[in-house]
């Protein structure tokens, strides 16, 4: 029986379509010890080293299986901060997953949803995290992953943190970019209010660039800051109509929703336009998030229009199994050319069906369009999710600061140090968009260096 890898309960799909509240609903007590007793406990820990932050993976499971909830917590929160987001997020299947020795015979141990399971219990205790005071002080630029996990290093050891978020509420991409039933905003919000206890203070609808500069913040005796302004600058697909009304970015759209609750207009203030037939280019996980949203919106058809085969999908697989339970269609090998569209509105999409040819340099079969075999697509609203790239607005008002041609800020990626002195920067605003956890991995690293420089 220990071969068999526990499911965690899900929300049915045809109800769960119907609301936003979380799908996965997390392991009882009686799963967690069931699947904990599958880990082999090997002395290698592939699975440690493939983890982004290190946690020590066995050590957490072990705890489980005794009973040892805060124990268990204790050895994931030294080296991960925010266990019940990670746990709900991260690509486990890609990193800690992978490397599972159980997995070599037999299905990985569901190290994500043991993650989850710590971290959900954690959620409910009030647990006293001490670090004594020490006279330093550190500025970290921006509230998402990257932010929050170099805050929570800089503090345990004592350093004075301020975090300073351009919008009005914490969190950055988890709050406005994670929709609600993936990521429950309540649990955003608990995990932030461990770091608020641990000494580290917050500040909203702060513009670094434009309310505070970099010198501002050195001359308020900063001894050093780090830059983790992500990546919310959208990418469209440069071809005519995407001036309709209707077309949408990704990072729009998802903001509208997920931060300015557009789902409840005229409730709240912010409108979304739900449309009845709605396409989404692209096949990561925004693009997944994008389409079951707009399902949840009442859309009776959601298209998600990819350039490449299913085989090829960058999105995880536990988000495409879900999409196709919630009748998300997918119309592959297709690469969108124009918008149509009648009176400025949106009224369709015309695509070239696709064929797969040589790999490129990513190693994947590169597309290559079929001759006269043009079509169209039905829509009133597209939504154009193909990445993003860092916002360029600290950047524009930080000239010194050295970056790609891209954008996106060049590092040291062994200190994460900056081309400025002092200045540290990590997550998407160094790569563009990526995962939560390389994004938290690398404000951690970061968090590691400023502390061997200052103390």
């Amino acid at each position: 029986m220990k071969r068999i890898r526990i499911k965690m309960n899900e929300q049915p799909a045809i109800e769960r379509i119907e609301n936003f509240s979380e799908v996965a609903l997390g392991y009882t007590e009686e799963q967690a010890q069931t699947e904990a007793a599958r880990c082999l406990r090997c002395p290698t820990q592939p699975c440690v080293s493939s983890c982004p932050v290190n946690v020590p993976i066995p050590g957490f499971i072990t705890e489980i299986l005794n009973n040892n909830y805060d124990k268990a917590y204790q050895l994931i929160a030294g080296e991960n901060f925010l266990p019940a987001i990670c746990g709900r997020v991260c690509p486990q299947e890609q990193q800690c997953e992978a490397r599972c020795v159980k997995g070599v015979n037999a299905e990985p141990v569901a190290i994500g949803s043991l993650e989850r399971f710590i971290g959900d219990w954690s959620l409910n205790q009030q647990h006293t995290v001490k670090a004594s005071k020490s006279k330093h002080k550190v500025a970290v630029l921006g509230s998402g992953p990257a932010g929050l996990a170099c805050a929570a290093e800089l503090a345990r050891v004592g350093i004075e943190v301020s975090v300073y978020e351009a919008l009005h509420a914490l969190g950055g991409v988890l709050r406005y970019g994670i929709p609600e039933f993936r990521l429950p905003k309540h649990v955003l919000d608990t995990e932030i209010d461990k770091l608020k206890r641990l000494g580290v203070k917050f500040y909203t609808n702060v513009l670094i660039g434009n309310s505070l500069t970099v010198e501002d913040l050195l001359q308020e005796g900063n001894e050093a800051i780090f830059v983790g302004s992500g990546a919310g600058l959208p990418r469209f697909l440069g071809i005519p109509g995407e001036n309709l009304n209707g077309v949408y970015s990704a990072n729009e759209y998802l903001t509208r929703v997920n931060l300015m609750n557009a789902g409840r207009f005229p409730s709240s203030p912010t409108p979304v336009k739900s449309g009845n037939e709605v396409i989404v280019v692209g096949g990561g996980n925004v693009a997944l998030d994008v389409a079951r949203v707009a399902k949840r919106l009442g859309a009776a058809n959601v298209t998600i229009v990819y350039r490449r085969s299913m085989k090829e999908l960058p999105a995880r697989k536990e988000e495409i199994i879900h999409a196709q339970e919630e009748m998300i269609n997918f119309k592959l090998l297709s690469q969108p050319i124009a918008v149509t569209g009648e009176n400025s509105e949106v009224t369709g999409m015309e695509c070239l069906s696709m064929e797969l040819g040589e790999p490129d340099e990513s190693g994947r079969r590169r597309p290559v369009a079929i001759e006269n075999s043009n079509f169209i697509l039905k829509a009133d609203v597209v939504i154009v999710a193909v990445g993003q790239t860092p916002n360029p607005l600290f950047i524009k008002n930080t000239p010194e600061l050295a970056v790609n041609k891209w954008g996106g800020i060049i590092v040291d990626q062994s200190t994460m140090s900056t081309s400025i002195d002092k200045v540290y920067a990590g997550g998407d605003a160094v790569t563009g968009a990526a995962t939560v956890i390389s994004a938290m991995g690398a404000g951690k690293r970061a968090a590691q260096s400023i502390v061997r420089r200052i103390m």
